[in-house]
């Protein structure tokens, strides 16, 4: 596991990750508290989707990326840093920040995505808060129990 470039707030953009083949991730609404969208970008292509947990699309990506799409590439850069960001989504901006990534792939004009994905990224999320609810523990965690050991203790 990798220490986050910098710390991030989470109450913007709870989850985010690169997996799958895009940066994808959980972002709040700005105007419902009980509202959050699952956002991404595919790499390469840079193909998007955001819709709302409940399936319905986002009002704000409209052929472009929304502001949802944005502050996930923003936190994803300070998560992951910029530079492992655009490598992963094979982008050369002019220079390394969330926002020459986000200009850079928005220049290509990339299409809009279905968002199909949504639905593992939101059970990803859920799965992820489900370990808040662990009290701290220096015991092994039974579900994670099928990785192998790496080394034996003396």
């Amino acid at each position: 596991m990798l220490a986050p470039a910098r710390p991030r707030k989470l109450a913007k953009v709870p989850f985010v990750e690169l997996a799958d083949g895009r940066v994808q991730g959980v972002v709040s609404s700005g105007s419902d508290i009980g509202r959050v969208y699952v956002s991404s970008v595919a790499a390469s292509t840079y193909e998007f989707a955001c819709s709302t947990n409940n399936n319905r699309p986002c009002g704000g990506a409209r052929g472009m990326f929304c502001n949802h799409i944005l502050a996930l590439l923003n936190e994803a850069t300070l998560q992951y840093s910029a530079e492992r960001v655009a490598r992963y989504l094979r982008v050369e901006p002019e220079e390394l920040t969330a926002q020459a990534i986000s200009q850079t792939m928005s220049a290509t004009r990339p299409s809009q995505g279905d968002n199909t994905a949504a639905a593992s990224v939101f059970s990803q999320f859920l799965r992820h808060l489900a370990y808040l609810e662990f009290e701290p523990s220096t015991a092994p965690v039974p579900e994670l129990q099928w990785f192998p050991p790496t080394r034996t203790v003396v």
